[in-house]
């Protein structure tokens, strides 16, 4: 079986793929670039002894990260305790296979790469944008043919919402959910905080994907993934998918596409 890893800002996501490519497993933890492989190796050991697995099930690993000071580590958990070399996604020879087609192909995260893969697998036949949902909010368009033509970025809800916390001494710390009514008048300061980063992410949304649509001038489906996706596909029905696992089966993707691979 495959062990994929996506190491983004905020978390580390982990899935035991198995050989047919379906996701059998998934686990998170908090990414920490101090975390060791031996910390990683206690963790992941009970989990998948929790499932009836075991290391010994694992005979390949993949990685796509967006923070290569945890990339070490990472690398050591795979020889040390699964006994392989890592595969690196973007890396020989797991290569991206698809286009890149904007100014600085190298300074592309990976997980923007992963995702576009995966989108293209799930919907070959159209333009696409894929939302996602993370430590920042990322916008991105890939082309009918698979190729990554380009997006934008945005602070993430939850930056959003430290920063009020941090900046406000007046102003409480609050959940991210919808608030309890479609009204945007609030009567008291949780409720006006619930309403302007609910409804006022809902509208960085729908601005900037009716600015792309705009843009992009052909028919094209929205794709949103990440663990906030679903809070915005409930209420506001922005996207035509949700798809939460959408870099860890780009990953799977990717592996069945290596050169010299199956």
């Amino acid at each position: 079986m495959l062990l994929a890893i996506d190491n983004g800002n905020t978390n580390v996501k982990f899935a035991l793929v198995g050989n047919d490519g379906v996701i059998l497993q998934r686990w998170r933890i908090a990414t920490d670039t101090r975390r060791t492989a031996d910390e990683y190796a206690v963790w992941l050991d009970q989990l998948l002894r929790m499932e009836g697995y075991s290391r010994g099930d694992v005979h390949d690993v993949i990685i796509a990260t967006v923070v290569p000071r945890a990339l070490h580590n990472l690398q050591l958990l795979s020889q040390k305790y699964f006994g392989t070399d890592a595969l690196i996604a973007g890396k020989a020879p797991v290569e991206w296979g698809i286009s890149l087609k904007v100014d600085e192909p190298r300074a592309l995260g990976a997980d923007r790469a992963v995702n576009a893969i995966a989108a293209q697998e799930l919907i070959p036949d159209s333009a696409k944008i894929v939302v996602s949902f993370g430590t920042a909010t990322t916008f991105d368009h890939i082309g009918a043919d698979g190729a990554y033509l380009g997006g934008s970025i945005a602070p993430g809800i939850n930056l959003s919402l430290d920063a009020l916390y941090n900046a406000a001494a007046m102003l409480p710390r609050i959940a991210i959910e919808p608030p309890p009514t479609d009204s945007v008048i609030g009567r008291d300061t949780v409720g006006q905080m619930q309403i302007g980063i609910y409804w006022g992410y809902v509208g960085l949304i729908e601005g900037l994907l009716g600015r792309m649509k705009a843009e992009i001038a052909s028919s094209v489906k929205i794709i949103a993934t990440g663990g906030l996706a679903p809070l915005f596909q409930q209420h506001s029905h922005l996207f035509d998918s949700v798809e939460p696992d959408l870099t860890l089966r780009g990953l799977a993707k990717l592996y069945a596409n290596r050169e010299g691979g199956a």
